[in-house]
């Protein structure tokens, strides 16, 4: 009988754990799922928006090369899942950009021929000539928060179903099954079957049952902190639909500026790159504005533009989730009191305290393990804290790290030894610490550094006259270039 009453009160102290973690577990699987399906649709449909416009504005000018702009959205969808490990996003937009302008410079110049080494001599200038105006200065920083941030908190509401999994499935030990064993059925051997544990006395033995789970309430509380941070920033200056939406206004809008200033991006690119020979295929009856590029830019109207992916937006997702991550703050440390309600516990004097039907006159004490050595009614060893939860700890430890980088525009969370201690110092974020901070504030944001991509790019300050340079070999010789062809490119 003993043995079968031990092992009841194992289901008995398992059964409301279990029931409290599976809807917690199955609240944020269901939030990372929709946020996730969000994202990946806002990627689509932007993709989607942007081809239906230019075949429409563009036609078979855009259709010849629409790879580009496929490769384009094909990066961002793979930064998106697998961050810098897979993309480094400012090298992908810079290549993007000189792409775009080596194509565009073919076009606006039908009337010369341009050999491949020609064209890799424009393409060095891009930074300089910057045909685009400031388009691609803007939307990298755009791009960059809101990529880090979406994906970064994506990767947070992952995280919890996978800690609450660990943790609940955590082995009571003996000594806990006997304390429970003791407060549900002791009464049952002298015929008092409907006398029900004091409260308080129900307390003591749950506090000392679940006193490793209550020690991860710190790191978990600092962890829900750092994600309702960080979705303020999704709410706000690194919103990732505001950027995703209207791209292919801002790409066009940087086609447009390259088409306006055609003239001059030409005349300096001859300056520096040489003079270019003549067409043989060009006739010169034809004219440039007859066999160039001459569409102009017709934006959709504002019916005509998707406003949702997944059937929702992002104001809805976060206003929901903020509500869970709120109600999920103390789940641990509170574990204890929720278990110790319901019909099965008496709240007054006329319960069952651990001896006799009387009040529990013992002192409750405190949750987690070192308040445990003065525990009257379970024994708990308080110098073999759970492996489980200790690593559980460090998970969310690191996890806290990656949500507070991402909410000053880093990403950190590349999966090499160098990645925290390269994102730290005075030169790294994007020093936007208040929810109301500048979007087009003119700073660059440091890329991660990895084994694939080893360049770093610091913070700084972009100047009136120029372009904050990049630290890597190859831009340093493009620098000594520009110093050599800086008579020519007045």
């Amino acid at each position: 009988m003993e043995e079968k009453l031990s092992q009841q009160s194992h289901s008995d102290m398992n059964a409301p754990v279990s029931r409290l973690s599976s809807n917690l577990q199955s609240t944020f699987k269901q939030k990372h799922e929709h946020f996730d399906k969000f994202f990946r649709e806002l990627l689509k449909n932007a993709e989607v928006s942007l081809n239906n416009m230019y075949v429409r504005t563009y036609g078979m000018m855009y259709v010849q090369n629409a790879e580009l702009f496929k490769n384009f959205f094909t990066a961002l969808t793979r930064y998106y899942l697998s961050g810098s490990s897979a993309v480094n996003l400012e090298s992908m937009l810079s290549e993007f950009w000189a792409d775009l302008l080596e194509r565009m410079f073919r076009l606006v110049n039908v009337q010369y021929e341009f050999s491949d080494s020609y064209m890799e001599c424009v393409s060095r200038h891009t930074e300089q000539l910057q045909p685009f105006g400031d388009v691609p200065r803007k939307l990298r920083i755009h791009l960059t928060r809101s990529f880090i941030a979406a994906r970064t908190f994506v990767r947070g509401l992952a995280l919890m179903p996978e800690v609450v999994n660990k943790v609940s499935t955590v082995s009571a030990s003996p000594s806990c099954v006997r304390a429970v064993m003791k407060m549900m059925y002791c009464p049952y051997c002298s015929g008092q079957v409907a006398l029900k544990p004091c409260q308080n006395y129900c307390l003591n033995v749950m506090r000392g049952c679940l006193a490793n789970q209550a020690d991860l309430d710190t790191e978990w509380n600092n962890f829900l902190d750092a994600m309702l941070s960080l979705v303020e920033r999704l709410e706000g200056p690194f919103n990732f639909e505001s950027v995703m939406d209207p791209i292919d206004v801002k790409i066009s809008e940087a086609i447009m500026n390259m088409q306006d200033n055609s003239m001059q991006v030409s005349q300096k690119v001859f300056q520096g790159c040489g003079q270019p020979k003549p067409s043989t295929a060009f006739r010169s009856k034809r004219s440039v504005k007859e066999t160039g590029f001459t569409a102009r830019f017709r934006p959709y109207s504002p019916d005509a533009r998707p406003t949702t992916a997944a059937g929702t937006s992002l104001d809805r997702l976060t206003n929901d989730v903020k509500k869970k991550l709120r109600h999920a703050k103390k789940f641990w440390s509170t574990l204890p009191e929720t278990v110790c309600t319901g019909e099965r516990i008496a709240s007054g004097d006329e319960c069952w305290n651990g001896t006799a039907k009387s009040r529990y006159e013992s002192v409750v004490i405190g949750n987690g393990l070192a308040n445990q050595v003065s525990n009257p009614d379970v024994d708990v060893d308080i110098t073999k804290p759970d492996i489980v939860i200790r690593s559980q700890i460090a998970v969310l430890k690191e996890m806290t790290s990656w949500l507070k980088a991402a909410h000053s525009g880093n990403d950190i969370s590349v999966d090499n030894d160098e990645g925290e201690d390269s994102s730290g110092g005075e030169e790294s974020g994007s020093g936007c610490d208040t929810p109301s901070c500048d979007r087009d504030r003119d700073m660059y944001f440091s890329t991660p550094p990895n084994s694939d991509n080893p360049p770093v790019i610091k913070v700084r300050k972009q100047s009136a006259a120029g372009v904050a340079t990049q630290g890597s070999m190859a831009l340093a010789l493009f620098g000594l270039a520009l110093a050599l062809l800086a008579p020519h490119l007045r």
